[in-house]
């Protein structure tokens, strides 16, 4: 029997008014599809997900999801207006009394239902976006850069989540490892064409230039084919112009099809030029502490980069990581302690908020108003490396159209800011390079790109990225920050900073008492001695979330108590039966990992 497909894109064509994004797609999603959709940035990854979506509609062809067949889609700018607070709108297509799914997302995620919109940033907004799709649980999925603004223990929640889903989904990222992990189908937007392989990402770049491959030897048999016609119309056509002039046609036919060739777009042009050799003892910091708000974010830290140095800092978001490399570059203050920096240091900057880039001005006016790359009486040029250089000229070298140039920042796609924040970085020399989440938005061969730079740069790197590949590739040391001012230097990257951090175990679980809901209410906000900064997060989160839980579960029974309701509303019956067994499997898991972090917090005490 044939599978229902999940969803249909039929002859679909879309210009948005000017050269085509895709003209004559077709393509199935089929269930279980774990489908990862990549390209180059500006191929039209996100727009394909968004014709998907139903929400942009294409110039020509059809959008056919399968009979009953949920489609969710994670918006990048969610629109709520109208809630009050994240979890108002995480949780506003599901049943009443279905809350519980959104802070079980919130939780996985690391984002809080009552923040109220008005005060939430973009990350927090983009989380509970994400937290509202795996809550409303469709049936297909179409996830683009759902890693963006996780920590890397929110990316692995969001992994073992989408690992046991049932649901097919079509995922954008930039994180290899994440798309490693979960895809099982790639597509591959090149040139307005979507390319499908039945393989995982794992297979993917094996597969591209093996398609490469095979288009530079036709493109090569075409070449050669077109000269020899060329050379016999040169020399033999005057003799026989009657009986050859469908020849001389079939000549001007090979010759438009490869001017219709479209060219592989190449990578962008970026290089890191180092500036003088800095000393070889690049920072030193002893026994730094500080603290924001009662909160400890560094306690009696110290380390010594030497020049070449790789120095990554991983950790949760908020605990600090950012504040630690401000220090470190004497951006900040410790609260005690020394940072000493070497000699002839000479710092470029990669700030993840992108604050270096106006929003408001053109991409032209951000070169050249930088006063690091103007060039004196020069108001179309800029200093690249020592060298003055066409505004125009350089924005190419990093992919961007001309047309782009004199547009605003604000319209930029994240990979193109990204693109172009590291044009005005590396249009300077520099012997130290801070990079900041720099991979957020990169495709995969800006990526590349970026690390083969890295290697071969002479000068000394911190970074901080959630990209465990990047973080192999890149690391040198690693700075793992795991709360309450405690951070511990690790030799070599993430893998190798997860062989040799100490292992902890689970203990088993005690026998549940009532004894140990009053022990919750006890202890409810009172912080825990022993714990690593998510354990005790967790603890002082978890009694309120199981006095929730027993709330919900309450007021279902009282709901199902009714004696009409089977009769009446099937369907809200079985939907609340069903509820009432997801809260209470809820409930025995939160009790458990409370029982857990207890019982470890009493051992380290």
């Amino acid at each position: 029997m044939a599978r229902v497909p999940l969803l249909q894109l039929n002859d679909i064509s879309l210009t948005f008014g000017g050269d085509p994004v895709f003209d004559g797609l077709s393509l199935v999603v089929q269930p279980g599809d774990r489908v990862a959709l990549v390209g180059r940035n500006g191929s039209g990854k996100s727009t394909l997900l968004k014709v998907m979506a139903g929400l942009v509609e294409p110039d020509r062809g059809d959008v056919v999801p399968g009979p009953g067949v949920s489609v969710g889609y994670m918006e990048q700018e969610p629109d709520m207006e109208g809630f009050s607070t994240l979890g108002d709108y995480a949780a506003s297509a599901l049943d009443p009394g279905e809350m519980y799914r959104v802070e079980r997302a919130g939780e996985g995620l690391k984002f809080d239902p009552e923040r109220p919109v008005a005060t939430a940033s973009g990350g927090e907004r983009r989380r509970a976006a994400l937290a509202k799709l795996m809550a409303e649980a469709p049936e297909l999925m179409l996830l683009d850069e759902p890693t963006n603004h996780l920590d890397i223990e929110a990316i692995a929640w969001l992994e073992a989540e989408l690992r046991s889903a049932k649901a097919g989904f079509v995922l954008i990222s930039h994180d290899r490892r994440f798309l490693r992990e979960l895809t099982r189908v790639t597509l591959w937007i090149d040139r307005e064409k979507v390319l499908r392989n039945e393989k995982g990402f794992e297979h993917f770049e094996a597969w591209r230039d093996k398609v490469w491959e095979e288009e530079d030897l036709q493109r090569h048999k075409l070449d050669r084919k077109i000269k020899s016609e060329a050379r016999w119309a040169v020399e033999g056509i005057s003799a026989r112009r009657k009986r050859n002039q469908g020849r001389v046609r079939a000549l001007q036919d090979l010759r438009a099809e490869r001017a219709a060739q479209i060219t592989r777009q190449g990578a962008a042009a970026m290089d890191l030029a180092s500036a003088p050799q800095s000393g070889k003892k690049v920072i030193e910091a002893t026994g730094i502490s500080k603290a924001y708000d009662g909160k400890q974010i560094l306690t009696d830290f110290s380390l010594t980069v030497q020049r070449g140095d790789r120095v990554a800092f991983v950790g949760p978001n908020g605990v600090g990581k950012t504040t630690a490399i401000r220090l470190l570059m004497k951006l900040e203050e410790p609260d005690s302690g020394a940072v000493r920096h070497g000699t002839n240091l000479s710092a470029a900057i990669f700030d993840q908020a992108r604050a270096q880039l106006d929003p408001e001005m053109s991409l032209w006016d951000s070169l050249t108003g930088d006063p690091e790359m103007r060039v004196s009486g020069k108001a179309d040029q800029i200093m690249v490396r020592g060298q003055p250089k066409h505004v125009v000229g350089y924005l190419k070298e990093f992919l961007f159209e001309e047309a782009q140039a004199r547009g605003p920042v604000k319209a930029l796609s994240g990979g193109e800011k990204a693109r172009l924040l590291l044009a005005k970085l590396m249009a300077r020399e520099s012997n130290l390079l801070v990079l900041d989440e720099p991979t957020n938005d990169l495709d995969v061969e800006s990526l590349d790109l970026l690390q083969e730079l890295l290697d071969g740069y002479d000068g000394t790197v911190l970074l901080v990225s959630h990209d465990r590949d990047f973080l192999d590739r890149v690391a040198s040391l690693t700075v793992a920050m795991e709360g309450d001012g405690k951070a511990t230097v690790y030799a070599g990257g993430w893998s190798d900073y997860q062989a040799q951090k100490p292992k902890t175990g689970k203990s088993e679980n005690t026998e549940k008492t009532k004894s140990s809901s009053a022990k919750r209410k006890q202890d409810k906000g009172k912080p825990e001695q022993g714990l690593s900064f998510t354990e005790r997060h967790k603890l002082e989160e978890l009694p309120g979330r199981i006095e929730r839980l027993e709330a919900e579960i309450a007021k279902l029974e009282a709901f199902l108590a009714q004696p009409d309701l089977y009769t009446a509303e099937p369907v809200k019956f079985q939907k609340a039966t069903e509820a009432l067994v997801e809260r209470q499997e809820a409930l025995a898991a939160a009790e458990e990992e409370w029982l857990t972090l207890e019982e470890k917090a009493e051992q380290a005490g």
